[in-house]
């Protein structure tokens, strides 16, 4: 029992999002049994992937306090960069895999310096950008597609690893755990959490606060490069238009997931659930036969309640610290 309340500890909110999960899977499965297929269930975590891997990437960010809306335009950048690296320069797939990754975290750490350097507001700064880096896609391409994606690279970014287990999903979970490792046990994810807790204490502390949220912009550039050749790979296409809106879902993840808005709070594992749990929200919508209008409407629901939620425990907390002030 002792070893079970320390492994739980302080994962409330988590604890919270997987019960939820479950009583989401229960009424969709009592509408309509098939929700609660192997191949359904399956397919939920898979279509989770591409929001988990940006969700993850833009959490770091959303901690410190910033937001990023240009990821769905890196996603572009780096689906069209990767195609065109296979299909016109005939490219080892790991290589091109390898200069995705790197292409994502150079254009992160680019909204970075907007953010630190030039002292932008990071609304500011990537809701630029996203329409700046949306216009290199269509640049690189000419506003054509990139078509014939070799099926080794595919293969290698969404085939099946076990079966009908698609490989896209332990490359989440990879960058999940790498992500909760960097987060919670290195110095630099304290510093993340500091920065979104205080940022002026925590630069008077020494600190390097800009490095340290260049390294956030990086990362999230990351997650959105690996969610991009993920697209890619599923598609088979290298579309500049791809990525349009994912940032809302990524955004909503995180919030879902218990990663404040305000910063300075936020967890890979609540992320994780609250992309899974949209995934599961938006499955069960269409095996339902619910119009797929009503999604968005859904999603903005979502995003409200979990910000209230957010502001209710807030209170609470505080309504609990005064009372162990009292006594």
């Amino acid at each position: 029992m002792n070893l079970l309340n320390r492994l739980t500890k302080g994962m409330g909110r988590e604890i919270g999002l997987l019960v939820a999960l479950f009583l989401m899977i229960a009424i969709f499965a009592l509408i309509d049994p098939i929700y609660l297929s192997p191949g359904n269930l399956l397919d939920i975590v898979d279509q989770s992937t591409i929001n988990g891997l940006l969700a993850i990437g833009i959490t770091f960010v959303i901690i410190t306090g910033g937001i990023d809306l240009s990821i769905g335009s890196i996603m572009a950048i780096v689906i069209v960069s990767v195609g065109w690296f296979l299909t016109k320069q005939g490219m080892n797939p790991i290589l091109a895999i390898i200069l995705g990754i790197l292409i994502g975290a150079v254009i992160g750490l680019f909204n970075g310096l907007l953010v630190t350097k030039f002292k932008l507001q990071p609304f500011i700064a990537t809701l630029a950008t996203m329409s700046a880096f949306r216009g290199v896609a269509y640049i690189i391409t000419n506003g054509w597609p990139v078509l014939n994606i070799p099926q080794n690279y595919r293969d290698m970014m969404d085939g099946d690893l076990v079966g009908n287990f698609p490989i896209s999903i332990p490359i989440l979970l990879a960058f999940a755990i790498i992500s909760h490792i960097i987060l919670k046990k290195t110095r630099t994810g304290t510093f993340v959490f500091s920065i979104g807790g205080n940022e002026e204490a925590t630069r008077l502390s020494g600190i390097n606060v800009d490095f340290t949220k260049m390294v956030t912009y990086a990362l999230c550039g990351v997650g959105a490069a690996l969610a991009g050749m993920v697209m890619l790979a599923r598609l088979g296409t290298g579309e500049p238009a791809a990525g349009q809106g994912y940032e809302l879902y990524a955004i909503a993840a995180a919030a879902i997931g218990g990663t404040s808005l305000a910063g300075g709070k936020g967890s890979i594992l609540g992320t994780l659930l609250g992309a899974l749990i949209l995934s599961a929200l938006k499955t069960g919508l269409v095996v339902i036969g619910v119009d797929s209008f009503w999604q968005y409407i859904a999603m903005g629901t979502i995003i409200a309640v979990a910000a209230y939620f957010e502001i209710i425990q807030s209170k609470f907390s505080g309504f609990g610290k005064r009372l162990s002030g009292k006594r």
